[in-house]
């Protein structure tokens, strides 16, 4: 299947994204792992959401017969061909069990993939009813059971609030909410948000609907407790260590570029200067534009800034990749949205920086690398992640490295190899496809 441009991810940037090219008349597909568009902040579909801005490039996009939408579709190879790029996709069977295998090839790429949420290991963490905050919010808006349960939410940054939220319209008896970050630099984060008079508003809706939660800053999780499940944490409140009682943790702390698809086609990446854990994230130009030609990066994979920005982002890479960036009116003003909302992703990443004491939480015992059941002894001896790997498996298992290799880069400083093919799990006849389209009849 061909495309004049081929957006992956249907999170905001990449309906943003869409919506800007759709005018140029061009032939568009957009493909998305999950069931429905809308990514991580808009899950369960771009068309449910309160924010008017989904419904509307919803609306503009399903009536637009240039855009085709392909969900339950992952990449599992990327390569270029020739002028174009390719990708071998997997998608999962609407009328059979499994997945069917095709090639997409474009001239144009729009890379929004969005951002993982970081987890960081203490003692317990990977008890069953510990998952991370936005993990947590995933389920729940996905129909598991919340309702009655009583949960405590730790990590940092706002995403703490609005997880808490979310899981209480669906019944959840949110106990507490435990931020890392001082009081003071709460207060620094709270000044800064007069910039931005959107987010105040934002703000208020939240904690009103949080007033019965214990909020408490300079605070977090040092252990889960339990046996086969979570049923208890031990925390550190301003100094103070107490036990208190839960049914579910959800502790993140924040999120890190998902770069993976990037990285493999050869992408430039760089260090994003404004996060204390200074996660690599793919360089864009002032168009959005990669160090390859045709290939545009969006929203979280260029910086982690939240959906305003990736909205920003996502709408002037769909402008220059359908060449409408001569005197073009809408993409000037994107610019100057871009700014407002960089700058706060600078306050944010400033402001809820983590703190040393998450470092020292994993005692030698502690599980780093779930899949492999590698502990923090068995990597504590070993000088970075590829002698980790040859040495123990670390990173070798299920999820390649996705949960322990960023929280490896925290505890270790260790830079976790990127953009190794194929991208996830795939089925051998998938990867075929690739083969049997070079064969020539000769071969």
């Amino acid at each position: 299947m061909s495309s004049d441009i081929l957006i992956i991810g249907a999170g905001p940037a990449g309906l943003a994204a869409a919506t800007a090219a759709a005018d140029a008349g061009l032939q568009i597909d957009i493909i998305d792992d999950n069931f429905m568009s809308g990514g991580q902040i808009w899950r369960g579909g771009a068309q449910q959401q309160r924010d008017p801005r989904a419904l509307a490039m919803w609306q503009k996009l399903t009536n637009n017969n240039h855009v085709r939408f392909h969900f339950q579709s992952k990449v599992v190879h990327a390569s270029k061909k020739n002028a174009e790029y390719e990708f071998i996709v997997e998608t999962q069977a609407a009328s059979q069990a499994g997945t069917q295998s095709h090639i997409l090839t474009a001239k144009k790429i729009i890379l929004c993939t969005g951002a993982r949420e970081l987890l960081l290991p203490f003692p317990g963490w990977t008890l069953p009813g510990v998952t991370g905050a936005g993990g947590l919010q995933a389920l729940a808006k996905a129909g598991y059971p919340v309702a009655g349960k009583r949960i405590i939410v730790a990590g940092t940054g706002p995403l703490l609030l609005a997880v808490a939220a979310s899981l209480i319209e669906r019944g959840a008896q949110v106990t507490h909410i435990l931020e890392q970050t001082t009081f003071s630099q709460l207060g620094k984060f709270g000044l800064g948000l007069l910039a931005t008079p959107s987010k105040i508003t934002q703000a208020i809706g939240l904690w009103r609907s949080l007033r019965s939660v214990a909020y408490h800053s300079n605070s977090y999780v040092e252990a889960a407790v339990g046996n086969d499940k979570i049923n208890g944490v031990r925390v550190n409140i301003q100094g103070e260590q107490r036990e208190l009682p839960c049914d579910l943790l959800a502790c993140g702390y924040g999120l890190i570029p998902n770069i993976d698809i990037a990285a493999a086609l050869g992408c430039e990446l760089e260090h994003d200067a404004n996060s204390e854990t200074d996660y690599a994230c793919v360089k864009v130009n002032e168009w959005q534009m990669t160090s390859l030609d045709g290939i545009y990066c969006a929203g979280e994979g260029t910086g982690v800034g939240g959906v305003d920005l990736a909205l920003a982002e996502g709408s002037i890479a769909g402008y220059a990749a359908s060449n409408q960036t001569i005197q073009n009116i809408p993409a000037e003003h994107c610019f100057g949205e871009r700014d407002s909302w960089k700058n706060f992703a600078q306050r944010l990443h400033r402001h809820f920086a983590l703190r040393k004491e998450l470092r020292q939480l994993a005692q030698a015992d502690t599980i780093v690398c779930r899949c492999e059941d590698v502990s923090f002894s068995q990597l504590q001896q070993y000088r970075d992640w590829r002698d980790a790997k040859l040495h123990t498996r670390c990173g070798m298992g299920a999820c390649q490295g996705r949960i322990c290799g960023a929280a490896n880069r925290f505890l270790f400083s260790w830079e976790k190899d990127v953009g190794r093919l194929p991208l996830s799990s795939a089925k051998i006849s998938s990867l075929l496809v690739l083969n049997a389209e070079q064969q020539t009849p000769a071969d």
